[in-house]
């Protein structure tokens, strides 16, 4: 399930920034191709599709080394904007023009503040849950591993969180001190809506679709490995049914893209339920109901089932808040900020 979600966050991400970078690159602002939902599925069907019926795309630590510099690159431009409109003389006007378009300016808006609570804060914990619980490529690393351990495969797997967290929260860190209480969902369209036409930022879309086109395809294979090994285990590999797997995939995923209107509203569900349930439910109570070695007493079983618990009522608590934001503000109404 997660893969699968996954897989739709990366064909949902095309469609924003593609048009994006054609509209700088030819200032053509009416024509057709500028549509974000053709250009996903021109993209499915001529890069990704042939991509994903390949057999091996190589191996996992190449595939995994892109979408890290991706991010690092993400954090320079971030980083970068933010100290030149921090330091320019013109940073007030730009970022007012900016606000006035979306608010109503106030003495508090361009005020930092160390937490802030909004309708918004209810999609942050469960999308940095699902972010995080998206890992089909372990088992394939861990094969890769020289003297294979659980400690080393440990390590491995601390050391490339650890590495995406730091990332997503400098990231995050510079465009809240660049826009504060307004920067919007997606960074990098918040941005845009005070450069214009900047070289850097252009630079980063592209590496953002470079590493979205051919990161689809590599989500895809373990989708597709666990519904043959589920439907078909008993038959011989075809091409035919290797076809019509990645097809399904792609078509189903390029509907999610086409009709869910932002990428939040995907992650943020599925963050509050399924990867609560693959984070904290499913392996406390697994933990409880399979080691009959210690008592229930133990140390151990009590922190399970308190992490249990705990898992319960985040998920219950996520859900009600997300469901309350999405009747007060309908997704697509314009009332998110």
């Amino acid at each position: 399930m997660s893969p699968l979600l996954w897989c739709s966050y990366f064909n949902q991400t095309y469609a924003p920034v593609s048009p994006l970078v054609i509209l700088t690159v030819s200032c053509v602002c009416s024509e057709w191709y500028l549509n974000g939902n053709y250009l996903v599925v021109f993209v499915s069907i001529g890069v990704i599709l042939p991509l994903s019926l390949l057999k091996n795309l190589g191996t996992p630590q190449a595939k995994a080394c892109m979408p890290f510099h991706c991010h690092v690159y993400l954090f320079f431009t971030c980083s970068v904007n933010c100290i030149h409109l921090l330091l320019s003389h013109t940073h007030s006007q730009e970022v007012l023009m900016f606000t006035s378009c979306c608010v109503t300016p106030n003495s508090s808006m361009c005020t930092p503040k160390y937490f802030v609570c909004n309708s918004q804060t209810a999609y942050t914990i469960p999308i940095l849950a699902f972010a995080f619980v998206c890992h089909p490529e372990v088992l394939p690393i861990y094969s890769e591993l020289k003297d294979r351990s659980r400690k080393k495969m440990q390590n491995v797997s601390n050391l490339s969180i650890l590495a995406m967290l730091v990332m997503y929260m400098l990231s995050a860190l510079f465009g809240y001190l660049t826009f504060y209480n307004n920067v919007e969902a997606e960074l990098l369209h918040t941005f845009t809506k005070v450069y214009k036409f900047d070289t850097l930022l252009l630079l980063v879309r592209l590496a953002v679709l470079t590493a979205v086109t051919l990161t689809v395809p590599i989500v895809l294979f373990p989708i597709r490995s666990s519904i043959t090994t589920l439907l078909f285990s008993k038959r011989e590999f075809s091409w035919t049914r290797h076809l019509l797997i990645a097809a399904f995939i792609l078509a189903f995923n390029n509907m999610l893209v086409i009709f869910v209107p932002t990428i939040r509203d995907i992650f943020g569900f599925i963050g509050a339920s399924a990867a609560t349930l693959l984070i904290f439910i499913l392996p406390a109570a697994f933990y409880l109901r399979l080691v009959k070695s210690l008592p229930f007493r133990s140390p151990q079983k009590i922190g399970a089932a308190v992490f249990l618990v705990v898992g319960i009522i985040f998920m219950i608590g996520s859900l009600t808040l997300i469901v309350l934001d999405w009747i007060h503000n309908p997704p697509g109404s314009g009332g998110h900020h």
